[in-house]
């Protein structure tokens, strides 16, 4: 019964944001569906999976593997999440493992599913990988997992026993590999953020589920909401111990900045100037944080419609730079008028509560293109922001003004790209307006 209460509250802390996301996503003109493939290969975990082929597939497409929340499944996450709109974009695949277990929670706790080739769920999800690789020739260089919740603890999972097959990871408020390792699914200790360990311990549990291993060790991406009453927010500090460790890292960041409201960055290279860790403390942020696909496909160097040639290789293994659009497909700078076509801005609420709200802000070129944006934002009565993603916010309350960063202001005529925020407020709501810069 605690079991069960533990895995029901992790479902209710994610699906709020994950669910309502689906309100905030056009579905494209003709756009692929979502398969199952059954047949896949050496399945022990029992999983089903779920493959997403955008239209416009890559000749040599990379490969995204985004793993569900608890109590969730792959066609939720497909839905709920804008990982196939940003596949649209840039012709990559998407892979939706979808646990088939009554609690739809991934195995993240078994000496199986913690050691390369053991067994268990990840597993079940490398051999989802092998065979989109041998059937569409995705490029096993350009292989990432993704993942919220039980989702990105499975994430940790995948990179820590088969850094082989995973180039980077993206982790949504989850906990570190092993941290749940034991008998039953669900770990209390680690759940409220009281199994600590030294960077050395951590990374030992990586290296030893592979050992042998002497290849390049994959990128991470961390994300966890300071207030996160579900997986404790001491786990994002464990997971920054562990990941620094296994790429050989100081736990010093290299660098610390703001890039929104709300949230602190601090990345950590190597001694090429590589970002192979990079981390977001999300303040006054509960279990159920905003999932910002974006950055995260940014972070993989998916948001490309080609493949790296193999000179190019090496710097794909660090963090884009802020130049490299994550959500929008750049088009050369428009001739004569700059913004000949305006822009438009649409407001929608992906994800409501009692006490606060998580609004998504569209911003889409007009006919003539545009080299940035400013939208207008009008707050309801009393409420503030407290963490924004994707724009530079001028004010918290009121009428707030939103810039385009410096990776999302250029678009092409109808491209588009969004940006958001957590606001506090009864009434979810908010008005809008676009100026082109």
């Amino acid at each position: 019964m605690k079991l069960r209460r533990a895995m029901h509250a992790l479902w209710l802390a994610v699906v709020p944001v994950v669910a309502a996301a689906i309100l905030s996503i056009a579905t494209p003109a003709q756009a692929a569906t979502l398969t199952e493939i059954t047949n896949f290969g050496t399945n022990p975990g029992n999983l089903r999976m779920y493959l997403y082929v955008p239209n416009n597939v890559a000749a040599r497409p990379g490969l995204l593997v985004a793993n569900h929340y608890c109590t969730g499944n792959g066609p939720a996450f497909y839905s709920g999440s804008q990982f196939a709109q940003l596949a649209d974009q840039y012709g990559f695949i998407v892979i939706y493992p979808s646990v088939t277990a009554s609690d739809a929670c991934f195995d993240v706790a078994s000496t199986a599913t913690l050691t390369h080739n053991g067994g268990g769920d990840s597993l079940s999800i490398v051999s989802m990988v092998k065979y989109v690789q041998q059937n569409y020739g995705s490029d096993p260089n350009r292989t990432y997992a993704t993942g919220v919740s039980s989702g990105a603890m499975m994430t940790n999972v995948l990179l820590g026993a088969y850094p082989d097959v995973f180039k980077a990871g993206s982790a949504f408020a989850g906990v570190p590999f092993g941290c749940f390792a034991g008998p039953t699914k669900w770990n209390s200790t680690c759940s409220q953020g009281q199994l600590i360990k030294t960077a050395q311990q951590w990374g030992d549990l990586v290296r030893n589920a592979y050992p042998g291993y002497t290849g390049a060790r994959p990128r991470m991406q961390l994300w966890h909401g300071v207030n996160d009453e579900t997986l404790n927010y001491n786990n994002f500090g464990e997971e920054i111990k562990q990941w620094t460790n296994v790429n050989g890292l100081s736990q010093t960041p290299t660098s610390t900045d703001t890039p929104a409201s709300g949230q602190t960055r601090t990345r950590y290279a190597n001694s090429s100037g590589q970002v192979l860790v990079e981390a977001y403390s999300l303040a006054n942020t509960s279990h159920n944080l905003p999932v910002n696909a974006a950055a995260a496909v940014a972070f993989f160097g998916l948001n490309t419609t080609s493949s790296p040639s193999p000179s190019a290789s090496p710097s794909r293994s660090a963090s884009p730079s802020p130049s490299a659009s994550p959500s929008a497909s750049p088009s050369p700078s428009p001739s004569g008028n700059p913004n000949p076509g305006g822009c438009t801005a649409v407001f929608s609420a992906t994800s409501v509560w009692q006490t606060g709200y998580v609004g998504n802000v569209r911003v889409t070129a007009g006919s003539g293109g545009i080299r940035g944006w400013r939208v207008t934002l009008t707050l309801p009565s009393g409420a503030s922001v407290v963490n924004s993603w994707n724009g530079v916010f001028a004010g918290t309350s009121g009428t707030v003004q939103v810039t385009n960063m410096a990776y999302n202001g250029q678009l092409g005529a109808g491209a588009f790209t969004d940006f958001g925020y957590q606001a506090n407020s009864t009434s979810p709501t908010a008005t809008v307006s676009c100026t082109a810069l």
